[in-house]
């Protein structure tokens, strides 16, 4: 499930959401994001359990340095506001093997 937000979460915000959650940095023009878009949507249509909040990132934005993003699409994969791994700009392989630390973590 994709959540809509109005605007960035806080790093409080994200520390304290439950479940499943898939965090991704990066901005809609970029190419690199773009390309991860189709092996993300299928990943998450095989795990509806994971709540997907995208963040476009930026220069200066909080939230983004919070996680020392410098590379789009990076992706956060948390448990109950834990980080369980983090990735960026991964190839296919190693956008599957952050699901699968995900589900299979706790």
């Amino acid at each position: 499930m994709s959540q809509s937000v109005d605007r960035e979460p806080t790093r409080d915000e994200v520390d304290r959401m439950e479940g499943l959650v898939l965090l991704e940095f990066g901005a809609s023009w970029c190419g690199h994001c773009q390309a991860a878009a189709p092996r993300r949507d299928a990943l998450l249509d095989e795990h509806p359990e994971v709540t997907h909040v995208p963040v476009e990132d930026g220069p200066g934005r909080p939230l983004g340095r919070s996680f020392r993003v410098k590379l789009w699409p990076t992706f956060v994969f948390l448990r109950d506001g834990e980080v369980v791994c983090q990735v960026s700009r991964p190839d296919p392989d190693e956008l599957r093997e952050g699901f699968e630390a995900l589900v299979n973590a706790g």
